[in-house]
């Protein structure tokens, strides 16, 4: 049984007068504690070694390690047993790790009534027990069922909490993940979302105190709070805080709830991500695979904006990701020597759009803050917003101000990884108005570029490995695939660099190949390029006439796979055609390998010149809004407006390739491309970063591998109005995830068999409000349509917004008779949806924001 992702409201409801009394303290004089915590913000990946490994150290080692594994806030013991198969893998010895008897309610798996453990916690065996471990984990599932489980009846801690707290301060180390993360606090957050909290605790609303299932008909849930067990004495913790978007919620608890906001801050942990506290010197490290927000409310104001409405402003938010350290008594934050910082080095600029649903580039917090404003010269402040169905909701301002900063690097291979320190943040109520657009006054041009057909080939022996870009160097089956589709570690691999202005991605991807085992003899970066690369002494422009070298051909009929790095795919295209667009001799012998068995992949750039018709830039609503241009303007180009095309080098057959597909919501953008110039018999496909689709020529057949899924748009049974541009009805959407596999001649899906239907078996039963930006709950595709829709009993439809200024895009996504979701845990306990067509009608509109 899926493990409920919502925490249950409970009646304790934070009041809206903001006059909530303080909760006491659970625990007081914690100076002496020479334990740690691990307070990880949920759906660890067994994968994710960092926590692991970090857990067990402060353990005492793997060999030494005694760990107790309290499972009461799970509905079965899957979750516990799971956590301790993880340790065992980590080198934890077996006999060494116990799932203590805490709950205060039976399990569904298994034949005994755990309930009566209730009646245990005083148990002087279980304290004993408790008082030989070296480290307590807390598993995921309803925090308040923790907090009963340890407390007694008058509100007093237990032997087995009194036992817990005795080996914490004499040096063990309390972990837990998503609501075993909850408890850490003084106050504990048990339900809610940002909308929630912002409506009930802001607002002077007469329905206050309505029943649970009065709230269960809302399209939000209010904030919550309890009395945590307090381990954690420095200011409140939050957890899934990016999947769920709840900086909302974090900022108004903070603010209403926390008696020392001068002195402390507030945390909110993303998924995959631990925060590691080191009581001894006062520091928190981040570690994991995303990021910990970190709300500072010493300045923040309550501001009466609206009648009967109020606004939160000059909180500071900071974004902190792995080997980021805060000093939790200074409020002070150190970073990895290694970052660069982006204050007076910005490297984007570019006109960001406000953040206002599923096709808003970056449309999580962190990277939005990151590409759209802290590191864009061009941005001063950033908008998003949030409402529901009615049109009530706020405004959210990022500004910069003087102490804003940025730091930046590369991270596994060559992400981009981002820290950021002290954007300004307001919450403005605001009334939004949205009505179908009559008239529109955007000037849509349709494209006037023309592709003459690439050669189809029948008997292609070669496969294609499509990357969505950011590919990490820890992604082992998208590696391992390349190189066993290269023939193995014999493969001879050639690397095309021209998208890029240095040496770094290919060199990078060179390390790469060889740490799987490929010989590093046997690996060649190709002198491929029309542009100098920075940092050589070689003019390496000179190659330009290389294209067309018979000694390079012949080298490259030589090689079992080629790879095209990222950058910019028109540098790809220009390296290998003739000015007359014809193919160069090196191109020629680049199809000659691939027809006869080699295998061909790229990144990002390395991806979109895979097509014939090759998507060079715009963005959803540029293209949506403006249609197509004939310029090119590199970075710009690229992050926004119209979209651009040209001819790619066509080595796949079947439609059309789209990448960064999560990250940059280019929906939008592949839906405008696909219904003007592609063929719409053919699926549309967008790939997500760090995944790969792999296609099987022979069998005319794609496979999904990596971390990401791929989304297909299916156009066969579009409606579209002639008169009006980007109003279509009946789009197809689908989204599929690795295991997954299409047919590419008969469109046919066939999912992973580990995955288990959802329809008529939803799990959710909601209402949901519409998806609005960084403060709506998954906030990607794939999971808006999985959580929202697909696995939602209640939801026939579900919307989101696209606009700026005063025109945009209403996006209603609909069940319909071929619908279906699938769902299965993997790495670890992270669901994974697969997502099978669902309709998608895209209607112009004017907005109204007052």
């Amino acid at each position: 049984m899926k493990k409920k992702l919502v925490s249950c409201l409970i009646s304790f409801t934070l009041l809206s007068s903001l006059s909530t009394p303080l909760l006491a303290k659970a625990q007081e004089n914690t100076e002496d504690i020479k334990g740690s915590l691990v307070i990880a913000g949920g759906g660890i990946g067994t994968s994710n070694h960092e926590i692991y490994e970090k857990f067990l150290s402060l353990a005492g080692g793997k060999e030494k390690a005694k760990v107790g594994i309290i499972p009461a806030a799970g509905t079965t013991l899957q979750s516990s047993k799971k956590f301790k198969e993880d340790l065992v893998k980590y080198g934890a010895n077996s006999d060494s790790i116990k799932i203590l008897p805490v709950s205060n309610h039976d399990f569904s798996d298994t034949q005994k009534d755990e309930s009566t453990w209730k009646n245990q916690v005083n148990d002087k065996k279980l304290s004993r027990a408790i008082k030989g471990l070296t480290a307590v984990w807390f598993v995921g599932g309803d925090q308040t069922k923790i907090v009963d489980s340890l407390r007694q009846n008058n509100g007093s801690d237990s032997e087995a909490l009194k036992a817990i707290w005795d080996i914490y301060r004499k040096g063990a180390v309390i972990g837990g993940t998503s609501a075993g993360a909850a408890i850490m606090s003084d106050v504990m957050i048990t339900g809610g979302d940002s909308l929630g909290a912002l409506k009930d605790s802001l607002e002077n609303k007469e329905n206050k105190h309505v029943s649970k299932n009065q709230r269960s008909q809302k399209e939000y849930e209010p904030l919550s709070i309890q009395k945590g067990l307090g381990f954690f004495q420095h200011g409140i913790i939050d957890q899934h805080m990016d999947e769920r978007a709840r900086l909302g919620r974090l900022a108004v608890a903070a603010y209403t709830s926390e008696r020392d906001k001068e002195k402390n801050f507030a945390y909110g942990v993303d998924e995959d991500t631990a925060m590691v506290v080191n009581n001894k010197d006062q520091k928190i490290e981040v570690v994991g695979r995303s990021g910990v927000a970190v709300l500072d409310m010493s300045k923040a104001e309550l501001v009466s904006k609206q009648k009967a409405r109020s606004g939160l402003e000059n909180i500071k938010v900071s974004y902190l990701s792995p080997g980021d350290k805060i000093n939790y008594h200074l409020k002070s934050f150190e970073f990895p020597k290694e970052r660069v910082e982006t204050k007076g080095f910005e490297y984007y600029s570019f006109n960001a759009l406000p953040a206002t649903g599923v096709f808003t580039p970056y449309g999580r917090l962190k990277a939005y803050l990151s590409y759209s404003l802290v590191d864009n010269e061009s941005m001063k402040s950033a908008k998003s917003y949030v409402y529901d169905s009615k049109g009530s909701g706020y405004e959210i301002a990022f500004q910069k101000d003087n102490d804003i900063n940025g730091y930046w690097r590369y991270t596994d291979g060559q992400k981009d990884d981002y820290s950021i320190v002290n954007v300004k943040m307001d919450i403005t109520p605001k009334t939004f108005k949205f009505q179908p657009d009559r008239k529109t006054s955007l000037t849509y041009k349709k494209p006037t570029f023309s592709s003459s057909e690439s050669p189809a080939y029948d008997s292609i022996k070669g496969n294609l490995l499509i990357a969505g870009g950011a590919l990490g160097s820890s992604n082992s089956s998208l590696y391992n695939k390349f190189i066993n589709l290269a023939g193995g570690k014999q493969a001879k691999i050639g690397i095309v660099p021209a998208a890029s202005t240095k040496f770094d991605s290919s060199n990078q991807f060179k390390s790469d190949l060889i740490k799987y085992g490929v010989k590093a003899e046997n690996i060649e970066i190709l002198p491929i390029s029309n542009h100098d690369f920075k940092g050589t002494s070689e003019n390496e422009s000179t190659w330009k006439t290389n294209m067309n070298s018979d000694k390079l051909a012949q080298k490259v009929k030589g090689l079992t796979g080629i790879w095209f790095v990222g950058g910019d795919q028109t540098l790809i295209t220009g390296s290998l055609r003739n000015e007359n667009g014809s193919d160069s001799k090196v191109l020629q012998a680049i199809w000659h390998t691939y027809k006869n068995g080699a295998v061909l992949g790229g990144t990002s750039a390395g991806a979109a010149i895979m097509s014939n018709t090759m998507l060079a830039g715009g963005d959803s609503y540029g293209a949506l809004s403006y249609g197509f241009t004939n310029t090119y303007d590199d970075m710009n180009q690229q992050e926004g407006g119209p979209a651009y095309l040209e001819k790619g080098l066509g080595f796949f057959q079947y439609g059309l390739v789209d990448q960064h597909f999560d990250n940059k919501a280019r929906l939008g953008r592949l839906i405008a491309t696909a219904y003007e110039k592609g063929n719409k018999n053919q699926l549309s496909y967008g790939i997500d970063e760090d995944t790969a689709m792999v296609v099987n020529n022979k069998e005319k057949q794609i496979e999904v591998v990596g971390r990401g899924g791929i989304t297909l748009v299916d156009l066969a049974k579009v409606q579209a109005n002639d008169k009006f541009p980007s109003d279509y009805k009946n789009i197809l959407i689908s989204c599929i995830t690795p295991g997954d596999k299409v047919n590419l001649t008969t469109k046919e899906i066939v999912i992973n068999p580990a995955k288990t239907s959802t329809r008529k078996n939803e799990y959710y039963s909601e209402k949901v409000g519409p998806n609005t930006g960084l403060f709506s709950p998954h906030g990607v595709l794939r999971k808006f349509l999985a959580y929202d829709l697909v696995d939602n009993a209640q939801s026939k439809e579900i919307k989101s917004y696209a606009f700026n200024q005063n025109k945009g895009f209403e996006l209603t996504f609909r069940k319909s008779a071929e619908s279906n979701g699938y769902w299965a845990y993997t790495d670890g306990q992270k669901d994974d949806y697969s997502i099978v067509k669902v309709a998608l009608d895209i209607k112009p509109i004017d907005v109204d924001i007052r």
